[in-house]
């Protein structure tokens, strides 16, 4: 459970970002997806503020590094820009890439990833791209079915396994949230409570 959360601050840049993250000592833990696939309302859910990330009807709205302090320094969860917005300019589209790349990177923070896609549509070809880089850079990540109160429970039973299928992981691995509803909520905490306990406090 997520007792506190506050924004920290937003990072056009990495160098600034490496300079900001020096000051704490503190796991990150970031969140990644494609544009309108509700990065923000997952974070507001998750930490049960709603107004906490800035949420649009226009995709493409992340345009930044957002941090946010958990607990007073129990962890950092990072928002990073999201993918695959095709009416964004060229220049706008290799920034907000180099920019995440470039976190991947840099982090000497990151303990996982929490990969958001929509449970309605299979991957698409970006988001199985970041999975595979996950994989390869040896990245541990989960990966977060949104906006499942838009699908019954056999039919979330049903995209979980086209999901799964795509992305070449085990259905277990995927958690099925509704920034509406709620759903998911105590899985992806128990699931990050694992990842930032010590293994001698468990």
């Amino acid at each position: 459970m997520i007792n506190e959360s506050k924004f920290i601050k937003s990072f056009a840049d990495l160098g600034t970002y490496s300079i900001e993250s020096a000051k704490y000592s503190c796991p990150e833990i970031c969140v990644a997806g494609r544009s309108n696939v509700g990065k923000s309302s997952f974070i507001n859910m998750l930490t049960g503020r709603r107004k906490l990330a800035k949420t649009s009807s226009t995709p493409g709205r992340t345009r930044l590094l957002n941090l946010f302090d958990i607990d007073n320094g129990r962890f950092v969860l990072v928002d990073l820009p999201g993918y695959g917005y095709a009416k964004a300019s060229k220049s706008e589209i290799e920034k907000w890439s180099k920019l995440t790349d470039g976190y991947f990177t840099t982090t000497q923070s990151l303990v996982h990833t929490l990969a958001l896609v929509d449970i309605r549509h299979e991957p698409t070809s970006l988001d199985k791209q970041m999975i595979a880089f996950l994989y390869a850079s040896g990245k541990p990540f989960t990966v977060i079915a949104t906006k499942a109160d838009k699908l019954s429970r056999s039919g979330q039973a049903n995209a979980r396994r086209v999901i799964a299928n795509a992305l070449k992981i085990g259905v277990g691995n995927i958690i099925p949230t509704s920034a509406e509803t709620g759903q998911g909520r105590d899985e992806v905490m128990a699931r990050i409570e694992q990842i930032i306990t010590p293994p001698n406090m468990m």
